[in-house]
């Protein structure tokens, strides 16, 4: 950034001093940009957006509500932002004229989504506009800022789900189904909607929003449970919890427990979805690999168990941040060493129960293993879970 002692950020007639952590963006991301735009002969990279896009979020911070536009000016190694409030018509537009101004022409690289008409102001302006995934890039690699409030947020899930597992082993049975007490002293039965308001008072207590994105069961529509029927004590129960820290960033977990446990199938789901993991950490440890090559390991670790084509297992990979699934995300994306991942696996127990489980870990160096951030232990028991 131009003036990086001040580490100043032009918003049209205001000036901002970003946070440590826009600091921290703004320079990665212009490490990433800065060799693009080199290597393509281009002048300036340039978004535009409403604000809530986390490509914009990124790139800037501290914009009102409404259209934004963003660039980068690798000749001064400066960030531009306009927004709707300072400016007479479209961000895009004034802008174009300011890069005009500075002595930009030539080539400007924008996203594949830049909106339609922020396209045909910058070629307007004189510019040829060609595409890059430069940002997208940047983003599938975390700043020590950016992994800082990914673990707060995950710490924040851990809360939850350790408080849904203290609810599951306080509960009762009565009549084949969980009971717990009330504010009152009476018994009620302990329904999906009460486990999950548990998970996001506490959510909340720790200082994370649930973002709507807490489950109980999310994957057992097809069973004759409701949100509002109570659980059994024999069968699976699935907890997910997604929530969003102050700053943007999303934590991702999900835990399954058993009350009254008979073994038998769900603890060998148990077992060989638990060892996915251990293998899918000793992979990434050995260095980089695809998003499609730790997916099938995942599986392949699940069914090296003993189960076959016919049982239904899956495994997905994803980034995590600023969206709850980012890049790396496609099959042939490289997990590099930086990366954020969800890890989440998924077993079928029985025609309506699954068993899941989901963490996210840091990936460091070759021959490092992926950190695993904050998060409870594996354990199908809620009382063990607590005990970990």
């Amino acid at each position: 950034m131009t003036g990086a002692d001040e580490h100043t950020l032009e918003y049209g007639q205001r000036a901002s001093v970003p946070s440590a952590l826009a600091r921290e963006r703004h320079d990665h991301a212009a490490s990433v940009l800065a060799a693009t735009l080199e290597k393509r002969d281009a002048t300036a990279f340039v978004h535009a957006g409403l604000e809530r896009d986390p490509a914009i979020r990124y790139s800037c911070e501290s914009l009102p509500d409404g259209r934004t536009a963003v660039a980068y000016d690798s000749t001064a190694d400066e960030w531009l932002a306009r927004s709707a409030d300072v400016c007479d018509g479209h961000p895009a537009a004034d802008l174009a004229a300011t890069l005009t101004d500075r002595g930009c022409e030539g080539t400007i690289l924008t996203p594949p989504h830049v909106p339609h008409d922020a396209a045909l102001y910058l070629e307007n302006a004189g510019f040829e506009l060609a595409s890059t995934d430069a940002i997208a890039r940047a983003r599938a690699t975390k700043t020590a800022g950016e992994r800082d409030r990914i673990a707060a947020a995950q710490r924040a899930a851990s809360v939850g789900i350790r408080r849904a597992a203290s609810v599951l082993a306080d509960a009762a049975i009565v009549d084949g189904r969980l009971a717990v007490a009330d504010g009152n002293g009476d018994t009620v039965p302990l329904t999906p909607a009460r486990l999950r308001i548990a998970i996001d008072e506490a959510i909340v207590g720790a200082g994370a929003f649930p973002a709507g994105n807490t489950a109980v069961n999310p994957d057992t529509a097809s069973s004759p449970d409701t949100d509002d029927a109570a659980l059994r004590p024999d069968k699976p129960v699935v907890l997910a919890a997604t929530p969003r820290g102050p700053t943007g960033y999303y934590g991702g977990l999900v835990r399954t427990l058993v009350v009254d446990s008979d073994g038998g199938r769900e603890r060998r789901v148990h077992v060989a979805v638990t060892q996915s993991f251990r293998s899918a950490r000793s992979l990434l440890t050995t260095g980089s690999a695809s998003v499609r090559t730790v997916a099938a390991d995942l599986e392949a670790e699940v069914r090296s168990f003993g189960f076959d084509d016919s049982d239904e297992i899956e495994a997905t990979v994803s980034g995590i941040g600023l969206e709850p699934c980012e890049g790396p995300s496609d099959g042939s994306d490289e997990i590099e060493p930086g990366a954020v991942v969800r890890l989440d696996v998924a077993a079928r127990v029985d025609e309506t129960s699954r068993l899941r489980i989901a963490d996210v870990l840091v990936v460091t160096d070759e021959g490092e293993r992926p950190e695993r951030l904050a998060a409870p232990a594996h354990s199908l028991s809620p009382a063990a879970l607590l005990e970990q």
